[in-house]
């Protein structure tokens, strides 16, 4: 049986460094630093395929750490946007049978992204990753248009990755505690999450799929939250003026991947808001790290062996262009 994971992820000590040197830095950045993080996400080459022989997987997709380029000013994000996409696709290079990318965008200068992903596609980058806002900037806003048609245009998928919320929301929902617990509510206890879902819905709301049907979303984490809500949200899809209910673009323009959060529970909750067709394996390598055996049971929860190799290989390989 092949494997593929999907969202599995690297970082590149330059970015690293330009991000820390910001006035006000990301401080999720300390989730890198954590254990035997940050030698994990910077090796592109032997202790990274060890990592996937060890879990049993084929073929995984890198894809940048958050917050990515975002943060930084348009120049630098361009420049090191640039960076990274070479440099993952040097990896891709080096491990062909093993390796996948997706494209690092300079979402700060919105008048670059298209070209840098279709310069990335042309690399042979196979999708890409963004966050749900840059600076005070939605995905859904009107600068970002071009990238989405484009992005429909050259059949990249974009996965829409969590990154911690603004201040203005971390100051009205998230703060009050020690700063650690703070930092864990806006992150990955239920801020993460919860923005990203909201990014999602956003762009739903905005027409975005209306304009652009053949456009492809990943979410992470069993779809962000956002399946657990379609019954309320459907209701937005009159007032807003789309062609269609929410979930028909949930079934139609996202598909979902589980992250490492190996919970039949949420399995069968997918299953019965969306299809097996739009279900995909990753482990969030390497902040999630289950081992063989855990993959292997959370694998038997499948009803037929068609709809685990689905979700193991067949799915991704259809929606990234993968050659199995």
């Amino acid at each position: 049986m092949t494997l593929i994971a999907i969202e599995e992820h690297w970082i590149m000590p330059e970015l690293t460094s330009a991000l820390k040197a910001l006035p006000r830095p990301d401080e999720s950045l300390a989730f890198n630093e954590m254990a035997d993080h940050r030698q994990r996400l910077e090796d592109l080459g032997d202790g990274r395929i060890a990592a996937m022989d060890e879990q049993g997987i084929d073929v995984s997709i890198l894809a940048l750490t958050p917050p990515g380029t975002h943060p930084l000013p348009p120049d630098q994000a361009l420049r090191l946007s640039r960076a990274a996409n070479d440099t993952a696709i040097e990896a891709v290079a080096k491990h062909p049978t093993r390796l996948r990318a997706l494209s690092t965008l300079p979402m700060s200068a919105p008048e670059h992204v298209a070209d840098e992903l279709a310069r990335a596609a042309g690399q042979g980058h196979v999708g890409t990753m963004v966050y749900g806002r840059c600076g005070e900037r939605f995905l859904d806003d009107p600068v970002y248009e071009d990238f989405f048609t484009a992005a429909a245009h050259l059949r990249q998928p974009v996965f829409i990755h969590p990154q911690i919320p603004s201040d203005a929301v971390r100051d009205a929902s998230y703060r009050g505690f020690d700063a650690l617990t703070d930092l864990g509510l806006a992150t990955f206890g239920w801020g993460w999450h919860l923005d990203t879902a909201t990014a999602a819905l956003r762009l739903i709301l905005s027409g975005t799929f209306d304009r652009n049907p053949e456009l492809q979303i990943v979410l992470g984490h069993w779809g962000e939250m956002l399946l657990f809500w379609l019954d309320r949200a459907d209701s937005l899809a009159r007032i807003a003026g789309l062609q269609h209910p929410v979930t028909h673009y949930i079934r139609t323009n996202f598909h979902i991947t589980a992250s490492g959060m190996l919970n039949p529970a949420l399995l069968q909750h997918a299953l019965s808001v969306t299809t097996i067709d739009r279900l995909t394996f990753s482990t969030d390598y390497p902040f999630q790290h289950p081992t063989r055996d855990e993959i292997t049971t959370f694998l038997t929860h499948f009803a037929t062996d068609e709809d685990r190799q689905k979700f193991t290989a067949t799915n991704a390989a259809t929606l990234y262009g993968l050659e199995l």
